[in-house]
């Protein structure tokens, strides 16, 4: 039996899913990863897939498109999310994990196939002549995104991300913060720290006028929406932020018996329930600044910052120029996943991975390539980022208008959206037996 061999380039969510798919069909996969002799700025732990942005795998409900997506991925066998399920800590409706744990488990899971041989090494070039996944993210170090362009003959586009602090249990003052969930809903995973009207204007003024970072190697400074810093978002108006990760909406104060002014809610980070996330306080302040204006919220007055936000570089190629369904049109024995593909978020790169492990596998086979129908949440993001208007494409999360199924007749819109997921799944699992993928 001939010998199937293929190369993985990055072992963050993409890179892990892929090499997993690859490995359990029995390919001989080389997985380069460059930590842990080197580290991007955003990453600290030497094991595969890190979380770096937050510990949330947002909403499991299948009405919602991140939902249908994981149970997609379910169904689909995929080792990041069911590591996931087995990792997770209370969080609502949403599926959170310890990021240690989750990582840990995916690092032993992968290193157990005797298929696997890591080279810790950073790749600077690309040969492409080998069949190759290249998984090396939104951090794609700059002597590979520099061989890339030149290789492909196209300019990156670039934006910048941001990462939220994290804040230890111990320091929090419960008497100025309460456990709930909005409208009661979940288990009390989050801490809220509310704010008078008083307290909000002076904390957003001292966001609007703090000291930021200083981004030397860039000139222009695109923000992504969905990972817009605090700072950012409080400069666009005084209640910006009480329409988005400030709003109060569904929470009653306990210790007053009214709706605050404003909410600042922390999510749980690990099993033990000993850090908490800022939800939504992704930011670019100095380490300084971060100290000094979160204290003013009351709850946050002793708080102990186990990790202080910053912002970093992203990167994601032109795929409706050079990608078709995750395959360089130019180079059909590459393959590229993850974020550096266009896609955007946890969930997304790790789909663009398992979509990447089975086709490259049917590749090296010589077998039809999977094309997962676009009324499916995989196949409609993989469809998307290969057709839309290349003169103007940005990064593309996981939504229900990725979907092309309409039910006119149905304006309840929580009811349309099971609909969609019914079909979505069924149109799955159809593809799943004609191309026996599990």
């Amino acid at each position: 039996m001939q010998k199937l061999n293929c190369v993985v380039i990055g072992a963050g969510l993409a890179g892990a899913e892929a090499t997993y798919q690859l490995l359990k069909r029995g390919v001989n996969v080389t997985l380069y990863e460059m930590k842990p002799k080197k580290f991007s700025p955003a990453h600290k732990s030497s094991n595969f897939a890190e979380l770096v942005c937050s510990n949330s795998l947002k909403s499991n409900e299948v009405t919602t498109a991140g939902g249908l997506l994981k149970e997609e991925l379910r169904k689909l066998d995929s080792l990041v999310i069911s590591v996931a399920d087995k990792c997770k800590v209370p969080a609502g409706g949403a599926l959170a994990v310890d990021r240690d744990e989750f990582s840990k488990q995916i690092t032993e899971k992968l290193k157990s196939f005797k298929n696997l041989t890591i080279i810790n090494e950073e790749v600077k070039s690309i040969d492409f002549s080998v069949p190759t996944i290249i998984a090396t993210g939104p951090l794609t170090s700059d002597d590979l995104s520099s061989h890339l362009q030149n290789l492909l003959g196209y300019n990156y586009f670039y934006f910048f991300d941001a990462i939220a602090p994290i804040i230890s249990a111990s320091s929090i003052d419960f008497n100025n913060a309460f456990i709930a969930d909005r409208y009661d809903k979940g288990d009390g995973d989050y801490i809220n720290c509310p704010l008078t009207k008083e307290e909000y204007i002076n904390f957003r003024n001292q966001l609007v006028n703090g000291e930021i970072v200083q981004l030397k190697d860039f000139e222009n400074k695109k923000v992504f929406e969905s990972c817009m810093p605090i700072e950012v978002l409080a400069k666009r108006g005084e209640d910006t932020m009480r329409f988005g990760p400030l709003k109060p909406v569904g929470l009653i104060n306990p210790h007053t018996n009214t709706r605050p002014y404003a909410v600042v809610q922390l999510r749980k980070e690990t099993l033990h329930n000993d850090l908490y996330n800022m939800v939504g306080f992704q930011t670019n302040l100095t380490y300084g600044e971060q100290k000094r204006i979160f204290s003013l919220i009351p709850a946050l007055k002793n708080a102990e910052f186990v990790r202080f936000g910053n912002m970093h570089k992203n990167n994601y190629i032109n795929a409706p120029k050079l990608l078709n369904n995750y395959q360089l049109k130019e180079y059909p024995n590459v393959f590229i996943a993850g974020q550096l593909s266009g896609v955007e978020g946890y969930i997304e790169s790790v789909s663009s991975g398992l979509l990447c492990g089975i086709n490259m596998y049917n590749f090296l086979t010589n077998k039809k390539l999977v094309v997962f129908d676009k009324e499916t949440m995989i196949g409609g993001l993989s469809y998307y980022i290969s057709n839309v208007n290349e003169n103007n494409f940005q990064p593309m999360s996981s939504n229900m208008g990725l979907i092309n199924f309409n039910y006119t007749n149905i304006k309840d819109k929580k009811q349309k959206n099971i609909k969609i997921a019914e079909n979505s799944l069924k149109l799955l699992t159809e593809t799943i037996n004609k191309h026996k993928l599990i």
